[in-house]
């Protein structure tokens, strides 16, 4: 089999509790010709529950993913429902194809259903969520937002007791808020998806496999048709003369991630 696609799913937090379950998890989804690797950072809190916690990942982050690129890796998927740094991160890469849980779920469910409704763990988590919403078109798409209040750490510890609240919010958001399609905003929710659309009759994405399938995707049409991130406006990378010049990357320890071609070992 020769692999055609390279794919780093990244879960930004500073535990590794979670890679092998997810390798899994996308090892069965995946396309013959991907291969995927999953890893998580080398330091940092155990969940991005909190505005604090999310902007503590930020560098690190940002620069496995610049690395990923400069080792060959095809895509790069930013394993967090909030879409941390995911614009950032397009603006760094030059070709890698970068997708994140939020934007490809609710992308996907906009085209399979008119309105959706998102199951989150707490209510701390709507505000940051309601506003990746609007800012990516998705305003009038959306029925609700319903709530575990369980937080991202519980969910795999009782999954009876997960599937049972999935299983009752999802059954509201389509019968008192009209959802037609269901987003689970968690991507440590991954596993219940299957079950709970064959007991509620509507379709449920899974926010592990919604971006990771997104990826593959555009990589083959970046592939076969040349279509990738403008570099034009919005996602114009930093010029690297400045980068060297202001000594960024001494700064930072990580030296070389600009001025150093790595080749394409794909491994991280």
């Amino acid at each position: 089999m020769v692999v055609t696609k390279g794919i780093l799913f990244i879960n930004p937090v500073g535990h590794n509790t979670w890679d092998t379950a997810v390798k899994e998890y996308l090892a069965a989804a995946k396309d013959d010709n991907t291969e995927v690797h999953v890893i998580s950072l080398k330091k940092g809190p155990r969940h991005l529950e909190f505005h604090y916690y999310e902007a503590l990942i930020g560098v690190e982050l940002l620069h496995t993913i610049k690395q990923a690129e400069k080792q060959g890796y095809d895509a790069a998927v930013i394993g967090c429902f909030y879409d941390p740094f995911l614009h950032e991160a397009r603006e760094i890469c030059e070709s890698m194809v970068v997708t994140a849980p939020a934007e490809a779920s609710m992308q996907l469910a906009a085209m399979l259903g008119d309105r959706f409704s998102i199951m989150v763990g707490r209510r701390k988590w709507i505000p940051a969520m309601r506003r990746n919403v609007f800012k990516y078109g998705y305003g009038e798409k959306l029925a609700s937002f319903r709530s575990l209040e369980m937080g991202v750490l519980e969910f795999h510890e009782d999954e009876k007791h997960t599937e049972a609240m999935l299983k009752s919010e999802a059954e509201r958001a389509v019968k008192d808020d009209f959802a037609e399609v269901v987003i689970l905003g968690c991507t440590i929710q991954f596993g219940f998806y299957r079950e709970l659309q064959e007991l509620i009759g509507v379709p449920v994405i899974d926010a592990v496999l919604a971006p990771f399938k997104q990826a593959e995707y555009l990589v083959e049409v970046r592939n076969k048709l040349g279509w990738k991130p403008s570099k034009s406006g919005g996602f114009e990378t930093p010029p690297v003369k400045e980068i060297v010049e202001w000594d960024l990357e001494r700064q930072y320890g990580a030296e070389g991630l600009w001025t150093r071609n790595n080749g394409k070992n794909k491994e991280v």
